[in-house]
């Protein structure tokens, strides 16, 4: 009997105990002066927008979780760099160049299918954003922008775990 009570509790206890969460934090680039950032949405990143000055810098992001645009970051130069995302695709790596002490000069975002956009002038200190753990993706960008472009970088990376139907969350 004591055998039982014994089995039942370290069964009740392993069930109970949550979930690692593969989470991580790619630390910002950049110089980071003006208004910080951090875009946001419910559920997978599914396309990309850059804006850029050409031949100078980076002055504005945006992205659209799921089928929603999040609020643009920046500002708008000239049209758009776009990259929409295949079914299942996910941003897995965010590089390019900036500036100590004032602009982000590129931004590379490279998906699980290797397909990229590359946008900007590939001049500068590099830097190169990756989550810590394989099932991980991007799940948002924060930084910093002034009224010119945007100054500073950051990614921060999460698993999407995929519920019964189309719908996604985080974990």
């Amino acid at each position: 009997m004591f055998f039982f009570l014994i089995f039942a509790v370290l069964c009740t206890s392993s069930v109970a105990a949550p979930a690692m969460v593969p989470n991580s934090y790619s630390v910002a680039v950049g110089g980071g002066s003006g208004t910080s950032f951090a875009t946001e949405g419910m559920g997978r990143i599914t396309a990309i927008r850059v804006w850029e000055i050409p031949n100078a810098y980076i002055t504005g992001i945006q992205l659209r979780y799921e089928h929603i645009w999040s609020a643009r970051v920046g500002r708008v130069y000239h049209k758009a760099h776009e990259l929409i995302l295949f079914d299942n695709e996910a941003v897995v790596q965010v590089s390019g160049k900036f500036h100590p002490s004032n602009y982000i000069y590129q931004v590379i975002f490279v998906t699980s299918r290797g397909r990229s956009l590359v946008v900007g002038q590939p001049t500068q200190t590099s830097f190169n954003m990756y989550a810590n753990h394989a099932d991980s993706e991007l799940r948002l960008l924060s930084g910093r922008f002034n009224g010119n472009g945007i100054t500073s970088l950051a990614a921060h990376w999460g698993a999407i775990y995929m519920n019964q139907g189309n719908s996604s969350s985080t974990e």
